[in-house]
């Protein structure tokens, strides 16, 4: 730390952080600066790799006062070195204010996208802060000159694989499996045709997913059941596209079945490693039970469930109240979800618990919503909108369409409450100043949502109810 007097000319003042985890500084004639690597209210001088007329961006070059949040990182690969990992990009902040920069990003959004502001803010959803990433794409890269195999994240900002040999935001028996998964794979004959794993952890397996780009040998076949038995894990192996995925057999035992428990309402969730789950499942198990409390559902209502995926939120629901619709824009997953809601009521018949309410699954494509078939689903007293990045445009327009047409409605009525579970707080305020301002909704709380600590992700949950 350098005493004022003896700061350049050229050093900046961090004012903020981007979307990208970047530090955002401004020249004295206003233009933008965006600083890799330099946190908010520290003073830095920038190494400028990029010159635009209306912004610049570089990397932290020379810090001459540190930001009281800043924190060492504990992976050796962060960093802004050659070669760091580009898996991560918050590690040098405390997580503290990591949340307090999310929540900011979140209210910021709201308010110059969407000109909503949230009447109450929710406390933080936020778990461990290692160790949460039971879902991962690891690359694999066979390296010539070295005769080695890497595996893992890619490096910041570049096509090649990261060195790593330790990850803390796996879970510490899926990290201590990076290093014999390197020795597996060059052992292997096919060691230059094998691209990718995919990792899927379940409550009680770990499902690794080899994406091969030719046929495996049965040598080759052999070399991963031995590693399956080893290290208590499956082997399932994508020869072609993501419906070529299929468990490598280990014999006549039936495998372990992938899933996750909802405790708090009952609920065992069985997936396949290539399905969409939550990456961390200790955060999802909490936005669950939030989000059902949130939405208040009482025993005589009826809910809608929008972007319904494997039932996540469906089947929590289908505990509380009269009748529950979920809607994905997919026929698989509408006939997977299908199957685990039949696999629930199959576990509470045996274990003599109060069935499910009656729930359907439809598939739609919820991109392309009109007024017409959202009458056609029919009333719901109460929704549950958890889309993808692109948001629930259509869907939201569709309803605040049926508020300023009151004769498309034909008996139809909106819900009284929504609660909008966001993985992208741009879409959402895009999403809410149509409620908001078109459709008779207000704001009534939003908060962040931790699902990916370390990184710049934000995800959200924010309730609406008629005005």
């Amino acid at each position: 730390m350098s005493d004022t007097s003896t700061w350049p000319e050229q050093a900046l003042t961090i004012e903020s952080l981007d979307l990208e985890a970047q530090g955002v500084a401004h020249r004295p004639d206003g233009k933008v600066v965006f600083v890799e690597g330099a946190l908010p209210f520290e003073v830095v001088e920038v190494q400028v790799h990029r010159k635009k007329n209306q912004w610049e961006a570089g990397t932290l070059k020379v810090l001459h006062r540190e930001s009281s949040q800043r924190v060492r990182p504990a992976c050796p690969n962060f960093g802004l070195h050659a070669g760091a990992c580009g898996g991560c990009k918050m590690q040098h902040l405390h997580p503290s204010a990591q949340l307090a920069i999310k929540q900011r990003v979140l209210e910021d959004n709201l308010w110059h996208l969407g000109k909503v502001k949230a009447e109450t803010l929710l406390r933080p959803i936020q778990g461990p802060d290692w160790g949460y990433r039971y879902r991962a794409r690891l690359s694999v890269r066979y390296v010539h000159k070295k005769g080695t195999v890497l595996v893992g994240f890619h490096e910041r900002k570049s096509r090649y694989v990261a060195d790593m040999t330790h990850c803390p935001v796996l879970p510490p028996h899926v990290e201590a499996l990076l290093l014999p998964l390197r020795a597996l794979i060059g052992s292997l004959q096919a060691r230059e045709t094998c691209p990718q794993i995919e990792l899927a952890c379940g409550d009680s397996v770990v499902a690794l997913v080899l994406r091969h780009l030719e046929p495996l040998s049965e040598s080759d076949q052999q070399r991963l059941r031995d590693f399956a038995l080893q290290h208590q894990v499956q082997w399932w192996l994508q020869p072609k596209g993501p419906s070529t995925v299929h468990l490598l057999p280990m014999g006549e035992a039936p495998p372990t079945v992938l899933s996750y428990a909802l405790s708090e309402f009952g609920i065992h969730m069985p997936f396949l490693p290539t399905d969409f789950t939550q990456v961390n499942p200790h955060i999802n198990r909490v936005l669950v039970g939030r989000a059902v409390r949130l939405l208040q559902v009482q025993p005589p209502e009826r809910v809608i469930d929008w972007f319904c995926g494997l039932g996540n939120f469906t089947l929590p629901l289908a505990t509380q109240a009269r009748e529950v619709l979920g809607i994905e824009g997919s026929e698989a997953l509408v006939q997977r979800s299908g199957e685990n809601l039949a696999h629930n009521q199959s576990l509470r018949q045996r274990e003599g618990s109060a069935p499910l309410a009656p729930t359907g699954f439809v598939a739609r494509n919820l991109f392309e919503m009109t007024p017409e078939l959202l009458c056609q689903d029919g009333v719901a007293d109460k929704w549950l909108v958890d889309p993808p990045r692109e948001g629930a445009f259509a869907l939201v327009k569709a309803l605040a369409d049926l508020h300023q047409t009151p004769e498309l409605r034909q008996g139809w009525t909106p819900p009284r409450r929504i609660v909008y579970v966001s993985c992208n707080p741009a879409t959402l305020a895009r999403d809410a100043g149509l409620l908001v301002h078109q459709a008779g909704y207000r704001c009534e709380s939003a908060g962040v949502v931790n699902m990916f600590p370390h990184t710049a992700h934000v995800e959200s949950v924010a309730v609406f109810t008629l005005a």
